[in-house]
């Protein structure tokens, strides 16, 4: 069972998600440059909501390089911050994960449930001998070699022990993005949710906002300004799509109906309230989405970005973008058949939603997050 959400959100003057130059993101869709806010961007904004949303702290996961840290930390409450760095990091790597020693880092972010740092300091006090005569032992030889030390294949007991340590049955997050360690395949965590990114329904071009600022304290004798620049920026109305498998959520979550129905939740909540923080304190871009349409379909999953293949133009960019977003629908249901929709809702801040067969009219967003859960029956319950 997938639950798929749509929204139209039109966002003025902002800067939401920039590239490497610091322009707004852009894409060339049916031959023209649209606006573009990343899935990356739009999960990280939705991820920091999920709190607010009925997920407690320790069913939200963490993403870090700085492991090592945080466990030295806890191992310095008992032994020599000295010792216990060394004995950090031969766990880190006897599990399999390199070390950038220098940095204190590990080589890539790390995707773990609230736990593991306790998890692998208990590992570390467990095993303490061990891992100390491990950490000299491969000093001693990189020292010898002068060359780096190198990540130790673990043997199937020590891969149990990684998997306990970096356990993500009870991160929502983990559960719903997914996880990819490359050195452990085991540890990786097939994603719930799929989320495109965001495109303007209509052509949009960069532009620039001169800026000049003045020194509070200069003599008023002197003129001119202190400080000048430009900020790149657009003003654009975005389709956004995001889903959820649910068969996958709770098989991820182990099982755990009651927080899959929370995740679920938080879920929607949070995609519907997500905005990326990009400039905002410059900008308060701070809008919300006018049109929101939720599917719920027991397999297949329609991304209706073609609907605005074609550019909108006209007046109102908003109500032409909802009833392309309501027809191209209509059109794809009457073309491959509804068998396998069990229902579809939809809202509009401003009320403009035109009718379209198989589509209920929500007035608010408690009737339309209602109804869309609804259809998710035992999983949204």
């Amino acid at each position: 069972m997938i639950i798929e959400l749509h929204l139209l959100q039109s966002f003025p003057v902002s800067n939401l998600n920039r590239d490497d130059v610091g322009q707004p993101k852009t894409a060339t869709f049916g031959g023209h440059v649209r606006g573009r806010i990343s899935s990356q961007s739009l999960k990280r904004s939705a991820r920091q909501l999920f709190k607010d949303y009925g997920l407690d702290k320790s069913e939200i996961g963490v993403r870090t390089k700085r492991l090592l840290d945080r466990v030295t930390e806890n191992l310095a409450k008992d032994h020599d911050a000295d010792r216990a760095r060394p004995v950090a990091t031969a766990a880190l790597e006897h599990l399999g994960f390199g070390v950038d020693t220098d940095r204190g880092l590990t080589e890539y972010l790390l995707y773990v449930g609230q736990d593991a740092v306790d998890h692998l300091t208990s590992y570390c006090r467990d095993r303490w001998e061990t891992l100390e005569a491990l950490a000299s032992a491969g000093s001693k030889t990189s020292k010898e070699k002068k060359t780096p030390k190198k990540k130790a294949k673990p043997d199937k007991a020590t891969q149990a022990e990684a998997r306990r340590i970096l356990d993500a049955s009870r991160a929502a997050d983990i559960a719903l993005f997914g996880r990819m360690i490359a050195d452990n395949k085991d540890l990786n965590v097939a994603a719930a949710s799929q989320v495109a990114h965001a495109i303007s329904t209509h052509v949009v071009a960069t532009e620039f906002d001169f800026y000049t600022a003045v020194d509070d304290l200069k003599p008023e004798a002197e003129s001119g300004a202190d400080m000048l620049g430009t900020i790149d920026f657009n003003s654009a109305c975005y389709y956004r799509y995001a889903n959820v498998d649910l068969v996958q959520l709770a098989e991820n979550l182990q099982g755990d109906l009651d927080l899959v129905h929370r995740t679920v939740c938080a879920w929607l909540l949070a995609f519907i309230h997500a905005v990326p923080s990009g400039k905002q304190n410059s900008m308060a871009a701070r809008t919300m989405p006018d049109t929101l349409l939720g599917v719920v379909r027991d397999r297949g999953a329609w991304n209706l970005a073609n609907a605005f293949l074609r550019p909108v133009v006209g007046a109102d960019i908003m109500v032409d973008s909802t009833e392309r977003l309501l027809e191209h629908f209509g059109k794809l249901r009457g073309f491959y058949g509804a068998e396998h929709i069990r229902t579809a809702s939809a809202a509009s801040v401003s009320g403009e939603i035109p009718v379209t067969e198989g589509v209920q009219v929500a007035t608010s967003l408690d009737a339309f997050t209602g109804a869309v859960l609804a259809g998710a029956g035992e999983y949204g319950r």
